[in-house]
């Protein structure tokens, strides 16, 4: 399989690794200092596009890809609020895309288990519940596309809450996500249900890049000869 990557930073790098290792050729690479080559035509070399950039790229690389006929895989954060436009754009290009806040395997599971939590939890109001997530001083959004995809599994569950605010408040309406960035943290996002008798919590700790990473190449290699919209519980059968 023939791999664009677009987006070759850290993770970027990991992802070249894991790819080759498995067989894969990675024909594009764009970086901040060749973003010449982020072309249509480019693009168009390789089977499946891989999009690990930032919140004020992640949209337009992803439609570009589209207009490529290549199938895309984004781990872009903080770009959400154009959802639905890159959803039309794959529609109308007859193309294939799947965004996922987090490829990690491990953190997929977690997903599931802080869904069935929150199911568990939902009838006893006498516990609070709240969201944390720690990530390296590099990371740009806050809170994290992760969190923010717990926090929105918990709201579907917890009908108490009735939003997510990045902060602490005094509003128990809201569920609390705070985000603490120190360095070299890969990442830890901790769900925490407390009340004057105990606490319960579960927490996802990443010690590197490569979960990511491989979940990434994993997505890749699942859509390159589908069409339409997937997400990783695609991936990985949930």
């Amino acid at each position: 399989m023939k791999i664009a990557l677009i987006g070759y930073g850290k993770m970027g790098k990991a992802i070249e690794e894991i790819a080759v290792s498995r067989g894969h050729t990675i024909v594009l690479k764009v970086s901040i200092d060749n973003l010449a080559d982020n072309t249509v035509d480019n693009i168009r070399q390789a089977d499946v596009a891989i999009e690990f950039t930032g919140p004020e790229s992640a949209f337009e690389n992803i439609l570009r890809c589209l207009e490529a006929g290549v199938p895309v895989v984004c781990g872009s954060t903080g770009w959400l609020d154009k959802l639905e436009a890159v959803k039309t754009s794959c529609s109308q290009h007859g193309g294939t895309f799947l965004y996922a806040s987090n490829f990690s395997v491990g953190v997929n599971i977690f997903f599931e288990v802080n869904k069935r939590l929150a199911a568990l939890m939902a009838t006893h109001t006498d516990y609070d519940v709240r969201v944390t997530e720690i990530h390296h001083t590099a990371k740009k959004d806050a809170p994290s596309g992760t969190a923010i995809t717990l926090a929105e599994q918990i709201l579907e569950k917890i009908d108490r809450k009735k939003g997510w605010v990045n902060h602490i408040s005094d509003n128990l309406d809201k569920l609390e996500i705070m985000s603490e960035r120190v360095d070299p943290a890969p990442g830890t996002h901790r769900i925490e249900y407390s009340s004057d008798i105990d606490t319960i919590e579960i927490t996802h700790t990443a010690h590197n890049r490569k979960g990511f990473a491989t979940g990434a190449v994993l997505a890749a290699e699942f859509i390159a000869h589908k069409k339409g919209l997937f997400q990783m519980s695609d991936v990985l059968g949930f």
